[in-house]
Protein backbone atom coordinates (compact mmCIF):
# COMPACT_ATOMS: atom_id res chain seq x y z
CA UNK A 1 0.00 0.00 0.00
CA UNK A 2 1.19 3.52 -0.56
CA UNK A 3 0.32 5.26 2.99
CA UNK A 4 2.57 3.82 6.01
CA UNK A 5 1.97 4.56 9.66
CA UNK A 6 -1.58 5.83 10.96
CA UNK A 7 -1.31 8.80 12.41
CA UNK A 8 1.40 10.19 9.13
CA UNK A 9 -0.14 12.80 7.16
CA UNK A 10 1.11 11.47 3.55
CA UNK A 11 0.13 13.25 0.14
CA UNK A 12 0.08 11.72 -3.34
CA UNK A 13 -0.99 13.06 -6.83
CA UNK A 14 -1.45 12.36 -10.40
CA UNK A 15 -2.61 13.71 -13.88
CA UNK A 16 -4.43 11.72 -15.99
CA UNK A 17 -5.39 12.11 -19.82
CA UNK A 18 -8.98 10.89 -20.46
CA UNK A 19 -9.48 10.50 -24.11
CA UNK A 20 -12.25 10.94 -26.17
CA UNK A 21 -13.10 8.26 -28.49
CA UNK A 22 -15.18 7.56 -31.68
CA UNK A 23 -17.05 5.38 -33.72
CA UNK A 24 -15.68 3.57 -36.86
CA UNK A 25 -18.92 1.55 -36.70
CA UNK A 26 -21.69 0.98 -34.52
CA UNK A 27 -24.65 -1.46 -34.81
CA UNK A 28 -26.68 -2.40 -32.76
CA UNK A 29 -27.31 -6.18 -32.66
CA UNK A 30 -30.45 -7.06 -30.26
CA UNK A 31 -31.48 -6.64 -26.69
CA UNK A 32 -31.64 -8.74 -23.50
CA UNK A 33 -33.52 -9.90 -21.56
CA UNK A 34 -32.49 -7.34 -18.96
CA UNK A 35 -33.12 -4.02 -21.25
CA UNK A 36 -29.66 -3.81 -22.48
CA UNK A 37 -28.88 -3.95 -25.70
CA UNK A 38 -26.21 -5.70 -28.02
CA UNK A 39 -23.77 -3.92 -30.07
CA UNK A 40 -21.22 -4.57 -32.28
CA UNK A 41 -18.91 -1.75 -33.27
CA UNK A 42 -15.08 -0.31 -34.11
CA UNK A 43 -13.91 2.03 -31.64
CA UNK A 44 -11.48 4.17 -31.98
CA UNK A 45 -9.58 6.74 -29.14
CA UNK A 46 -8.74 10.14 -30.50
CA UNK A 47 -5.99 13.12 -28.79
CA UNK A 48 -9.03 15.55 -27.61
CA UNK A 49 -8.88 14.78 -23.84
CA UNK A 50 -9.65 15.78 -20.22
CA UNK A 51 -7.64 16.72 -17.71
CA UNK A 52 -7.94 15.22 -14.48
CA UNK A 53 -6.03 15.61 -11.14
CA UNK A 54 -6.25 13.61 -8.48
CA UNK A 55 -4.86 13.81 -4.93
CA UNK A 56 -5.35 11.59 -2.27
CA UNK A 57 -4.05 12.75 1.38
CA UNK A 58 -3.92 9.89 4.10
CA UNK A 59 -3.37 10.24 8.26
CA UNK A 60 -5.72 13.53 8.44
CA UNK A 61 -7.58 13.67 12.30
CA UNK A 62 -10.26 14.13 10.37
CA UNK A 63 -10.59 13.34 6.55
CA UNK A 64 -13.05 14.67 3.56
CA UNK A 65 -13.54 11.78 1.66
CA UNK A 66 -14.19 12.65 -2.21
CA UNK A 67 -14.04 16.04 -3.29
CA UNK A 68 -14.71 16.69 -6.61
CA UNK A 69 -14.08 20.41 -8.61
CA UNK A 70 -14.52 21.10 -12.20
CA UNK A 71 -13.68 24.22 -14.59
CA UNK A 72 -17.14 23.78 -16.02
CA UNK A 73 -19.72 25.33 -12.70
CA UNK A 74 -23.20 23.90 -14.03
CA UNK A 75 -20.96 20.15 -14.10
CA UNK A 76 -22.54 18.17 -11.55
CA UNK A 77 -19.67 17.78 -8.93
CA UNK A 78 -21.96 15.05 -6.80
CA UNK A 79 -22.88 11.06 -7.26
CA UNK A 80 -24.31 12.58 -9.97
CA UNK A 81 -21.26 12.88 -11.85
CA UNK A 82 -19.29 9.35 -12.95
CA UNK A 83 -16.00 10.45 -11.73
CA UNK A 84 -17.30 11.08 -8.38
CA UNK A 85 -19.20 7.45 -8.50
CA UNK A 86 -15.50 6.14 -9.80
CA UNK A 87 -13.88 7.18 -6.78
CA UNK A 88 -16.53 5.96 -4.61
CA UNK A 89 -16.56 2.35 -6.21
CA UNK A 90 -13.17 2.09 -6.13
CA UNK A 91 -12.56 2.68 -2.18
CA UNK A 92 -15.74 0.30 -1.71
CA UNK A 93 -14.15 -2.62 -3.95
CA UNK A 94 -10.72 -2.12 -2.90
CA UNK A 95 -11.37 -1.46 1.05
CA UNK A 96 -8.98 1.25 1.23
CA UNK A 97 -9.46 3.91 3.57
CA UNK A 98 -10.38 7.11 1.45
CA UNK A 99 -8.79 9.64 4.10
CA UNK A 100 -8.99 12.38 1.57
CA UNK A 101 -9.21 11.97 -2.48
CA UNK A 102 -9.41 15.53 -4.22
CA UNK A 103 -10.43 15.09 -8.03
CA UNK A 104 -10.09 18.07 -10.40
CA UNK A 105 -11.63 17.63 -13.78
CA UNK A 106 -10.50 20.17 -16.83
CA UNK A 107 -13.36 19.67 -18.80
CA UNK A 108 -12.48 19.71 -22.86
CA UNK A 109 -14.61 16.80 -24.06
CA UNK A 110 -18.42 18.03 -24.97
CA UNK A 111 -20.55 16.82 -22.82
CA UNK A 112 -23.58 14.78 -24.02
CA UNK A 113 -21.83 14.46 -27.25
CA UNK A 114 -20.97 10.46 -28.24
CA UNK A 115 -17.95 10.66 -27.52
CA UNK A 116 -17.66 9.08 -24.04
CA UNK A 117 -16.28 11.76 -21.97
CA UNK A 118 -17.97 11.38 -18.94
CA UNK A 119 -16.78 7.32 -18.97
CA UNK A 120 -13.27 8.19 -19.74
CA UNK A 121 -13.35 10.21 -17.10
CA UNK A 122 -14.50 7.79 -14.44
CA UNK A 123 -11.73 5.78 -16.82
CA UNK A 124 -9.07 7.82 -15.24
CA UNK A 125 -10.01 8.38 -11.95
CA UNK A 126 -9.83 4.19 -11.72
CA UNK A 127 -6.48 3.82 -13.16
CA UNK A 128 -4.96 7.19 -11.04
CA UNK A 129 -6.51 5.63 -7.47
CA UNK A 130 -5.12 2.10 -8.50
CA UNK A 131 -1.57 3.93 -9.33
CA UNK A 132 -1.61 6.13 -6.64
CA UNK A 133 -2.51 3.36 -3.92
CA UNK A 134 -0.23 0.88 -5.26
CA UNK A 135 -3.05 -1.63 -5.05
CA UNK A 136 -2.24 -4.00 -7.85
CA UNK A 137 -4.84 -4.30 -10.03
CA UNK A 138 -4.87 -5.93 -12.96
CA UNK A 139 -6.70 -4.38 -16.23
CA UNK A 140 -8.52 -7.27 -16.66
CA UNK A 141 -10.11 -6.53 -12.65
CA UNK A 142 -10.26 -2.36 -13.20
CA UNK A 143 -12.28 -3.06 -16.46
CA UNK A 144 -14.73 -5.00 -13.86
CA UNK A 145 -14.93 -2.58 -11.82
CA UNK A 146 -15.34 0.09 -14.42
CA UNK A 147 -18.42 -2.22 -16.31
CA UNK A 148 -19.95 -1.14 -12.90
CA UNK A 149 -20.35 2.01 -13.58
CA UNK A 150 -21.02 1.95 -17.24
CA UNK A 151 -20.77 0.27 -20.50
CA UNK A 152 -18.04 2.30 -22.44
CA UNK A 153 -16.04 2.98 -19.10
CA UNK A 154 -13.88 -0.96 -20.03
CA UNK A 155 -12.69 0.44 -23.24
CA UNK A 156 -11.53 4.08 -21.87
CA UNK A 157 -9.52 1.81 -19.76
CA UNK A 158 -8.12 0.51 -22.57
CA UNK A 159 -8.30 2.92 -25.59
CA UNK A 160 -6.91 2.27 -28.84
CA UNK A 161 -8.18 0.51 -31.78
CA UNK A 162 -11.00 -2.01 -30.66
CA UNK A 163 -13.95 -4.33 -31.63
CA UNK A 164 -16.43 -3.85 -28.68
CA UNK A 165 -19.13 -6.56 -28.48
CA UNK A 166 -21.80 -7.71 -25.67
CA UNK A 167 -23.05 -4.19 -24.39
CA UNK A 168 -19.49 -3.05 -24.83
CA UNK A 169 -17.21 -4.74 -22.29
CA UNK A 170 -16.87 -7.49 -24.57
CA UNK A 171 -13.27 -5.96 -26.00
CA UNK A 172 -10.77 -7.02 -28.74
CA UNK A 173 -7.39 -4.79 -30.11
CA UNK A 174 -7.55 -4.45 -33.61
CA UNK A 175 -4.66 -3.27 -35.83
CA UNK A 176 -4.08 0.45 -34.98
CA UNK A 177 -5.84 3.22 -37.18
CA UNK A 178 -3.98 4.49 -39.78
CA UNK A 179 -3.22 8.13 -38.53
CA UNK A 180 -5.09 10.72 -39.36
CA UNK A 181 -6.79 14.28 -38.66
CA UNK A 182 -9.63 14.60 -37.48
CA UNK A 183 -12.28 17.71 -36.97
CA UNK A 184 -14.77 16.37 -34.68
CA UNK A 185 -17.90 19.21 -34.58
CA UNK A 186 -21.06 19.24 -31.69
CA UNK A 187 -24.29 21.02 -32.65
CA UNK A 188 -25.87 22.93 -29.78
CA UNK A 189 -27.88 20.47 -29.03
CA UNK A 190 -27.44 17.19 -26.16
CA UNK A 191 -28.72 13.40 -27.04
CA UNK A 192 -30.32 10.80 -24.50
CA UNK A 193 -28.01 7.60 -25.13
CA UNK A 194 -31.39 5.91 -23.38
CA UNK A 195 -33.58 7.53 -26.11
CA UNK A 196 -31.93 7.02 -29.15
CA UNK A 197 -31.40 3.12 -28.02
CA UNK A 198 -35.39 3.02 -27.14
CA UNK A 199 -36.05 4.47 -30.44
CA UNK A 200 -33.50 1.72 -32.26
CA UNK A 201 -36.12 -0.74 -31.00
CA UNK A 202 -38.88 0.99 -33.33
CA UNK A 203 -36.35 1.15 -36.53
CA UNK A 204 -36.29 -1.57 -39.23
CA UNK A 205 -32.46 -1.15 -40.13
CA UNK A 206 -31.95 -2.44 -43.88
CA UNK A 207 -28.51 -1.76 -43.73
CA UNK A 208 -25.55 -2.62 -41.11
CA UNK A 209 -22.56 -1.39 -41.22
CA UNK A 210 -19.33 -4.12 -42.22
CA UNK A 211 -17.29 -4.26 -38.85
CA UNK A 212 -15.84 -7.51 -40.96
CA UNK A 213 -14.76 -5.74 -44.17
CA UNK A 214 -13.52 -2.63 -41.40
CA UNK A 215 -11.65 -5.28 -39.38
CA UNK A 216 -9.84 -6.50 -42.52
CA UNK A 217 -8.67 -2.66 -43.73
CA UNK A 218 -7.12 -1.58 -40.95
CA UNK A 219 -5.09 -5.17 -40.61
CA UNK A 220 -4.29 -3.90 -43.91
CA UNK A 221 -3.55 -0.44 -42.71
CA UNK A 222 -6.16 0.92 -45.49
CA UNK A 223 -6.96 4.26 -44.89
CA UNK A 224 -9.25 4.75 -47.71
CA UNK A 225 -11.33 1.32 -47.17
CA UNK A 226 -11.67 2.78 -43.97
CA UNK A 227 -13.01 5.75 -44.73
CA UNK A 228 -15.62 3.79 -46.37
CA UNK A 229 -16.61 1.87 -44.24
CA UNK A 230 -17.79 4.38 -41.46
CA UNK A 231 -20.90 3.30 -40.80
CA UNK A 232 -23.39 3.96 -37.54
CA UNK A 233 -27.18 2.54 -37.37
CA UNK A 234 -28.09 5.33 -34.48
CA UNK A 235 -27.72 8.01 -37.57
CA UNK A 236 -31.00 6.29 -38.27
CA UNK A 237 -32.39 8.02 -35.53
CA UNK A 238 -30.56 11.10 -34.60
CA UNK A 239 -30.19 12.18 -37.75
CA UNK A 240 -33.41 12.50 -38.84
CA UNK A 241 -34.76 14.19 -35.73
CA UNK A 242 -31.53 16.85 -36.14
CA UNK A 243 -31.28 18.42 -39.71
CA UNK A 244 -27.59 19.82 -38.72
CA UNK A 245 -25.10 16.32 -38.54
CA UNK A 246 -26.09 15.84 -42.16
CA UNK A 247 -25.33 19.52 -42.67
CA UNK A 248 -22.42 19.09 -41.31
CA UNK A 249 -21.38 15.92 -42.38
CA UNK A 250 -22.14 17.57 -46.00
CA UNK A 251 -19.69 20.53 -45.06
CA UNK A 252 -17.09 18.23 -43.92
CA UNK A 253 -17.16 16.30 -47.18
CA UNK A 254 -17.09 18.97 -49.48
CA UNK A 255 -14.00 20.61 -47.93
CA UNK A 256 -12.04 17.67 -47.94
CA UNK A 257 -12.73 14.90 -45.65
CA UNK A 258 -11.77 11.26 -46.76
CA UNK A 259 -14.45 10.09 -44.36
CA UNK A 260 -17.62 11.33 -41.77
CA UNK A 261 -19.89 9.92 -39.85
CA UNK A 262 -21.72 10.70 -36.10
CA UNK A 263 -20.41 9.52 -33.34
CA UNK A 264 -22.17 6.91 -31.07
CA UNK A 265 -25.47 8.24 -30.29
CA UNK A 266 -24.43 11.41 -31.04
CA UNK A 267 -24.93 14.57 -31.77
CA UNK A 268 -21.06 14.58 -32.67
CA UNK A 269 -20.12 14.55 -36.19
CA UNK A 270 -16.59 14.00 -37.37
CA UNK A 271 -14.10 14.01 -40.48
CA UNK A 272 -11.18 12.08 -41.18
CA UNK A 273 -8.47 13.80 -43.52
CA UNK A 274 -5.53 12.31 -44.12
CA UNK A 275 -4.20 16.57 -45.08
CA UNK A 276 -3.65 18.20 -42.18
CA UNK A 277 -4.13 21.71 -43.38
CA UNK A 278 -7.51 20.59 -45.25
CA UNK A 279 -8.31 19.62 -41.96
CA UNK A 280 -7.48 23.03 -40.11
CA UNK A 281 -9.43 24.81 -42.49
CA UNK A 282 -12.68 22.98 -42.02
CA UNK A 283 -12.02 23.02 -38.64
CA UNK A 284 -11.24 26.95 -38.59
CA UNK A 285 -14.67 27.49 -41.20
CA UNK A 286 -16.73 25.15 -38.98
CA UNK A 287 -15.72 26.91 -35.48
CA UNK A 288 -17.70 29.81 -36.86
CA UNK A 289 -20.90 28.28 -36.61
CA UNK A 290 -20.31 25.76 -34.11
CA UNK A 291 -18.67 26.52 -31.02
CA UNK A 292 -18.01 22.86 -30.38
CA UNK A 293 -15.22 22.50 -33.04
CA UNK A 294 -12.09 20.51 -32.59
CA UNK A 295 -9.34 19.94 -34.25
CA UNK A 296 -7.45 16.32 -33.47
CA UNK A 297 -6.31 13.60 -34.37
CA UNK A 298 -5.98 9.34 -33.97
CA UNK A 299 -3.58 8.10 -31.24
Amino acid sequence: MLFGKKQEITHAETTVCARAKINLTLDVTGRRADGYHTVCMVMQSVALHDEIRVTVTQGEKKPRGIILTCNLPYLPVDERNLAWRAADLFYQETGVLPGTCEIHIDKRIPIAAGLAGGSSDAAAVLRALAALHAVGLTDDELCAMGLKLGADVPYCLRGGTMLAEGIGEELRPLAPMPHCWVVLCKPPFAVSTKDVYRAMDEVDIKKRPDTAGMVKALEKGDYSGVCRRLSNVMELVTATKRRQIGEIKAFLTENGADGTLMSGSGPTVYGLFSDENRAKTAAKMLSRRFADTFLTETV
